[in-house]
């Protein structure tokens, strides 16, 4: 360098330090802002270049320097296109991450389309600034993108010079897409004239005399020289050459594409070669890094959801569900995940109505704070049922569509037995309702098949097993359990298992003595222990009993067992339950099928069916996204029987809907029945495992169900007197407030909804609402959702809101160290105000063996008629100095808890004379289902 120097030293080093010392203070606000949230770069390299390697190492300092968390990662020079295209899209996809840059040029020996690779990063990660969408930002003069790096240094060496760009003449040398053409751009839109020069531009040297700004990017040493330059101009060298030296260690020399000494006798400022443009590439690699994960996160973080609602179409008298389901068109499925805050590679399309979602939406916003948790249940129904459904809806509408509240309705999925048997759907009703409502009943995404395939699987593998050891010796079956494949002899992983639980520490097959081969290979399943039933999701009473085995093939290995309905299955149950996939296997590997001939439990893991169960449950464990009537979200997802499980929808909806609605937003959930089934489950099992602590209840009534506990009718036929109906409403509020004194002990306020109907009458409204501030709840408030929609529920959302602002005392009901028995009896009088509960000895031995295997501190799922808080369906109102009788008793290992059986409870529904069936159909010219409501 020359001592003659004229020009000021444009230091791109010095800026470099001053940008990241700035940048290091983002990133330190963001970790403050944000629960310690670091910004991530994956920097992609092929093959293993040298000067890639050096390029590499100082990204990956200089990141750590600013508070980036950068990760190399290499592959081999063989990786094909394809392989590499599917690697990038994998960081894409993944929410972690929000930078990535492909080192350049990919050492490789397969033809590899450079163009295409920088395009297939995805533009809001595409720090480098080179796929098509970010240059063609800038080329149109949006600079609010990812601005190519090398260019935006020159941009920020030009300010540093201190030259106003707007009104200059600027030239650039060069006119590539990494460096020229972008730069013109940039020039451009600061306001300045520009030319661009390339190969075949003629009378170079004039073209550069006339710059003010030169920039120089054309890839040849000491190209331009001094006596080219305007006096005064600024002069920005992109260029990095080596030249032969042998003064040098290394033997050669780095100079730019202008020749320095000539150069800097006439510029006015001129960056060096190296120490120039360099650095500053690299900050603003890093500064564009730090803006694509401050747009991420605050994305994350926004507290309103950008909602479009849809508007309703009032018509009076109401029409039917299903009619005002159709008249109403719904958002597609993507726009609604998009509002909501969800990305591309989280949302699974079912069409464009319906969408499974990702359950790693709740690690991606793992460091959001939970929204507000309402739950809905309801008082002692009546056989057409007290609205719960449509409640829940209508809320849900009227605090996401009316006073804007971030809000998420989570629901079960509806059973097809049901549906098809008694209720015809279970998507809400009048204007407020879950659409596509047919969607909604049927199929939907399939996880009430996917849970009837693995428990019938289950069932399969436990008759197959015996049948096997029944008809080989101990050798023989051990050969087929743990075959000679292509030369190889090896347990699988959850063999394996089994060895470890039979305390035998070995891994090698041919090391096995006979008893312990023995030990492996024979289950020795007690048949009459079994417990684990064949399913299907239709009611079906003949399949409550039947014979299996009867082919000759199975040679008189015969048994009686039975179906039960999907929805009862303890994988259903399990699925609701699980807090993720691990905890899924977990839960699918603990569930207790039968004991063997010595009283051990034989588990799913004993029968190798964990990983099988888990495969099918695949797709099942992410919910389903769905939106009311007026395009407000809903989380459907499984479907657990409401009184012989906890039937309650599952706790991953509530996780995600949590993290979704943010802190500021509302969980509005649904429990099975009333709150001394449901409500007690949901805390006392669903609370237990979630970890989600309840804000608010929501207690839903119906005159129409009061009148009845009064001892009134219930038939719309059958005529009675505005006195007679109001004298059996006097009485039945005694239901009412038994519901509401059973939330009270939980110590979560409580809003009553009076679900209104037309039959009632203002003065019935009031002796409710006085009968609920008596019994303890917070409000009572009288909702016309189901006339009205959203705008009919926002006097209860305005309660519910305010309930879930008060101080949270939340207790549960009973501590998990209580013995078994002790459990029973608190839940059966504090609940359902049961005076005593008988158990016979044969169910006092089962409680006394549960306990010594470990059972004895799992909550009680109390499987109970649901029409009487008593266990006499007969009994109405508030039933009093009843006894309880527990009738059977066993352990849902894999679900997590013990059922106790109070009264005569079928886990197999049957169809009625008249069941819903004749009135479903299909309209073969529109496609259109008829009949659901």
């Amino acid at each position: 360098m020359s001592a003659e120097v004229s020009a000021r030293v444009l230091s791109g080093t010095e800026l470099s330090k001053e940008t990241k010392n700035d940048l290091r203070q983002q990133t330190a606000l963001l970790a403050e802002r944000f629960n310690g949230f670091k910004p991530r770069l994956v920097i992609i390299q092929v093959g293993d270049r040298n000067d890639s390697n050096v390029y590499i190492k100082q990204k990956i300092k200089s990141a750590d320097e600013v508070g980036v968390d950068a990760t190399h990662v290499q592959y081999p020079n063989t990786i094909t296109q394809n392989v590499l295209l599917s690697e990038i899209n994998k960081y894409n996809n993944d929410p972690s991450v929000h930078g990535i840059i492909v080192q350049m040029p990919l050492d490789c020996i397969q033809k590899i389309d450079s163009h295409l690779i920088t395009n297939t990063v995805s533009p809001e990660k595409d720090v480098d600034g080179l796929n098509i969408i970010n240059e063609g930002k800038v080329a149109i003069g949006d600079l609010t993108g990812l601005i190519p790096c090398t260019p935006n240094g020159v941009i920020q060496l030009i300010k540093r010079s201190g030259i106003e760009i707007a009104g200059t003449k600027a030239v650039v040398l060069g006119r590539s897409k990494i460096v020229g053409a972008p730069v013109a751009s940039l020039l451009l839109w600061h306001n300045a004239t520009v030319t661009i020069c390339h190969s075949r531009t003629k009378d170079i040297e004039k073209e550069v005399a006339k710059a003010d700004i030169l920039v120089v990017a054309i890839g040849k040493a000491e190209f331009v020289h001094g006596s080219w330059i305007k006096p005064g101009a600024v002069v920005i060298d992109c260029g990095i050459n080596s030249l032969p030296d042998s003064s040098k260690k290394s033997g050669y020399r780095l100079v730019g594409d202008v020749h320095y000494e000539s150069a800097s006798q006439i510029a006015s400022a001129i960056t060096p070669v190296p120490g120039g443009v360099g650095p500053m590439t690299v900050a603003m690699l890093l500064s564009n890094t730090i803006q694509a994960a401050t747009k991420v996160v605050e994305n994350i973080y926004r507290s309103q959801w950008n909602l479009s609602v849809l508007p309703l179409k009032f018509q009076k008298p109401v029409p039917n569900d299903i009619n005002i389901a159709r008249s109403q068109e719904p958002k597609d499925i993507m726009q609604l995940a998009n509002e909501i805050g969800l990305k591309k590679s989280e949302v699974f399309l079912y069409g464009n109505k319906k969408a499974k979602i990702s359950i790693s939406v709740i690690n991606r916003l793992k460091d959001i704070n939970n929204g507000k948790y309402i739950v809905v249940t309801g008082i002692t129904p009546t056989s057409f049922g007290e609205g719960k459904s449509t409640t829940t809806v209508g809320l849900v509408q009227a605090l996401a569509a009316h006073t804007k509240k971030n809000t998420f309705a989570c629901l079960r999925q509806p059973s097809q037995g049901p549906t098809f048997g008694i209720k015809g759907g279970a998507a809400g009703g009048g204007y407020s309702q879950v659409i596509p409502m047919e969607e909604f009943n049927l199929h939907l995404t399939g996880d009430i098949h996917a849970v009837t395939a693995a428990n019938n699987l289950m069932a399969a593998q436990i008759d197959a097993r015996m049948f096997h050891e029944a008809t080989q010796k101990d050798q023989a079956l051990y050969d087929r359990l743990v075959p000679t494949i292509k030369g190889v002899r090896q347990f699988s992983p959850i063999q394996i298992n089994r060895l470890k639980k039979l305390g035998i520490d070995k891994t090698d097959p041919s090391s096995l003595t006979a008893e312990e081969i023995s030990s492996f290979a024979r289950l020795n399943i007690d048949p009459d222990t079994i417990s684990w039933n064949r399913v299907m999701d239709t009611n079906d009473r003949f399949l409550r009993k039947i014979t299996i085995g009867q082919s000759p093939t199975e040679k008189n290995h015969t048994r009686e067992t039975c179906f039960d309905i999907s929805v009862a299955s303890e994988i259903m149950a399990i699925l609701a339950l699980a807090k993720d996939a691990k905890n899924l296997k977990e839960r699918l590997s603990n569930i207790v099928v039968a004991q063997d001939r010595k009283g051990n439990d034989v588990t799913a893991d004993d029968l190798g069916m964990t990983g099988a169960m888990a495969v099918l449950l695949k797709d099942a464990i992410d919910p389903t996204l769905m939106q009311t009537l007026e395009g407000t979200p809903v989380l459907v997802h499984a479907g657990p029987f409401a009184n012989i499980a906890h039937g309650a929808s599952s706790i991953l909806a509530d996780l995600l809907a949590s993290k979704l609605v943010g802190p500021d937003g509302y969980v509005v959930t649904e429990a099975g029945f009333g709150s001394d089934i449901g409500m007690e489950k949901f805390f006392n099992i669903k609370c237990r495992y979630s970890g989600l602590v309840p804000n608010a209840i929501v207690l839903v009534c119906t005159i129409r169900a009061l009148r009845m506990h009064g001892g009134g009718a219930i038939s719309p036929s059958k005529s009675v007197t505005p006195e007679e109906n109001e004298e059996a409403l006097r009485k039945g509020v005694a239901n009412l407030k038994k519901h509401v004194s059973n939330g009270v002990k939980y110590g979560v306020p409580i809003v009553v909804a009076i679900n209104a109907m037309n039959t009632d009458t203002e003065n019935e409204w009031a002796i409710v609402k006085d009968a609920s501030l008596q019994a303890g709840a917070m409000d009572a408030i009288v909702s016309t959702h189901w006339e009205n929609g959203g705008l009919g529920a926002i006097k209860l959302a305005e309660a519910v809101i305010k309930a879930s602002q008060l101080p949270n005392k939340f207790k549960f009901l009973y501590d998990l160290n209580m013995p078994l028995q002790l459990k029973i009896e608190t839940i059966a009088k504090e609940m359902y105000g049961a005076k005593s509960v008988e158990f016979n000895e044969k169910i006092l031995n089962k409680l006394s063996n549960y306990e010594s295997k470990g059972y004895g501190k799992l909550p009680v799922c109390m499987a109970k008629t649901a029409v009487s808080l008593s266990g006499n369906p007969n009994l109405k109102g508030v039933p009093t100095d009843f006894t309880l009788p527990i009738m059977d008793i066993y352990v849902s290992a894999g679900a997590g808890f013990i059922v106790a059986i109070a009264g005569e409870i079928s886990k197999m529904p049957g169809l009625s004379t008249r069941p819903s069936i004749y009135d479903i159909d299909l309209n073969i010219e529109t496609g259109e289902i008829v009949g659901l409501f």
